[in-house]
């Protein structure tokens, strides 16, 4: 990052101290915008950083970083577009709605077996390492169930990334392969000690699933439907509160397709409320049971063709974005193979896309001022510099510790790559191994996983319509928890040192 910094004009930078100062002050301001709603996301990732930029000297050089650093974030930008595009092609033509049955049967009508279910789809999807695609399958899967019941999207999204940061750690993941590398180490001599941690945070993560559903049913009551019935008229869901309930209010939610869902009950609020006007697409359409986009011919085809890809990325022949373009050109070809029927679906999920795609190409202004003005570097130069030497022997925890609003502030490449090496270096000399520091390193990552710099949040955030902002006020704390708990575990069964 030094280098890309030095590629433009420094000239006018200001001093390290000074960096340090802007960098941290920037993030806290952009939170502090969006978490009390007075900036949408996308706009405080592009005017937030841009101020902060010109204060730290970028003068002229500002737009040369902010595009350089979106032209980094394009492959993800595309990834996001044609995976939304294909699922929900994919979702549109019916091939997850025997799912959504099999869900609703198991789960009932309980809000709390409902929260504690999208934590376990979403911890079971993690296991594939990627977190844009656990979001779009357990949002597409469990979104209609929030909305039918009235529930709150906002601990769907909350219970799934929770669950996915804490998975975030498994050795075919992003943040273990990066601390091993940095260190020079095999990913399971960092991983399989830290077993017991990510035990501890899954049981944790859980557990406030289980909480955040029971909330959710003291909220709007128990509820009983013997039926998914998205569709609107007299077969719709019959809604129910404890004693003294009444009817939910009928609600219409419009995007490409136009639903009636039933929510609200007597004074909680109704799923509208809970949602923007404009849903996404992918939210919609699986709530209508005679939609006209249904292929139930072609189930087996489109089951098929979606288990090639999930093959695909995980064998990772391709690129993942050229990937999901191949997936949604044949998904359209075979399902809409006339023209007007492939143009109305591309346009049906367009609100989905935008959303997502500008809110990434947005982020990416944030991290062109963060490495480009040397804010990153200076940052991770003085938390070096900060740690007394009375503290080394105790190196491992700190850094475990560390690792939870670093990884938030910033990009898992500039931690692992660029802090990590520094404090295991400093670590040897109290006879701290790599590889435990390593494996405190990865104990953030519950943290890191909400971050805006994530281009997965974005995503979950934007299909489920809830506000950034809100996202960070139930899930940050949780996740803090889950962390500190993971770092402790790991201490006890003596994966990290508490002291050399």
């Amino acid at each position: 990052m030094a280098a890309e910094a030095e590629a433009y004009d420094t000239a006018f930078l200001p001093p390290d101290g000074v960096l340090v100062a802007l960098g941290f002050t920037m993030v806290l301001v952009f939170m502090a915008l969006i978490m009390t709603r007075r900036l949408t996301p996308m706009v405080a990732l592009i005017l937030v950083p841009t101020v902060f930029g010109l204060f730290a000297g970028a003068g002229l050089g500002l737009g040369e970083m902010i595009i350089d650093a979106i032209g980094t974030m394009a492959p993800t930008a595309a990834l996001l577009m044609f995976a939304i595009m294909y699922f929900g092609i994919m979702i549109d033509v019916g091939l997850f709605d025997p799912l959504i049955r099999f869900i609703t049967r198991l789960l009932g009508d309980d809000p709390a077996k409902v929260v504690l279910g999208t934590a376990l789809l979403a911890g079971a999807v993690s296991l594939d390492g990627d977190g844009s695609t656990t979001f779009i399958i357990t949002t597409s899967a469990m979104l209609p169930i929030y909305l039918r019941l009235g529930m709150s999207p906002v601990v769907l999204t909350c219970v799934a990334g929770l669950m996915n940061g804490t998975l975030n750690i498994v050795p075919w993941g992003g943040p273990t392969v990066r601390a091993a590398t940095a260190l020079g180490l095999q990913p399971t001599d960092v991983f399989v000690p830290m077993l017991p941690s990510l035990a501890a945070g899954v049981v944790i993560a859980l557990t406030f699933a289980w909480f955040l559903g029971l909330g959710e049913r003291k909220r709007i009551g128990q509820i009983d439907s013997t039926r998914l019935d998205g569709g609107g008229g007299p077969g719709a869901a019959k809604i129910f509160r404890d004693a003294g309930a009444k009817p939910g209010a009928r609600a219409t939610l419009r995007t490409g397709n136009i639903v009636t869902v039933a929510g609200g009950h007597g004074g909680a609020p109704a799923a509208t409320a809970l949602i923007d006007r404009e849903d996404t697409a992918m939210a919609d359409t699986i709530l209508d049971p005679n939609r006209a986009t249904l292929r139930p011919k072609l189930i087996w085809f489109n089951l098929v063709l979606t288990a090639a890809v999930m093959v695909l990325l995980v064998l990772d022949l391709f690129p993942l974005a050229y990937v999901f373009m191949v997936g949604a050109g044949v998904a359209l070809l075979v399902n809409f193979p006339k023209l007007k029927g492939q143009a109305d679906e591309i346009v049906a999920h367009a609100p989905s896309i935008v959303g997502v795609v500008s809110m990434v190409l947005a982020a990416g202004v944030l991290v062109g001022v963060l490495n480009g003005t040397g804010m990153v570097d200076a940052m991770a130069g003085w938390i070096t510099t900060v740690i007394p030497a009375s503290l080394g022997p105790f190196l491992a925890v700190i850094t475990g510790i560390l690792s939870i609003p670093f990884t938030f502030f910033m990009s898992n490449d500039a931690f692992y790559y660029g802090i990590l090496p520094v404090l295991a270096q400093s670590a040897a000399h109290f006879g701290i191994e790599p590889v435990e520091m390593a494996r405190a390193s990865i104990t953030g990552q519950p943290v890191h996983l909400q971050s805006p710099l994530v281009p997965a949040i974005l995503l979950l955030v934007s299909l489920a319509s809830v506000n950034l902002g809100d996202h960070h006020k139930k899930v940050l704390w949780r996740a803090g928890v889950v962390s500190l708990s993971m770092l402790a575990v790991g201490v006890l069964v003596g994966a990290i040192p508490f002291m050399a």
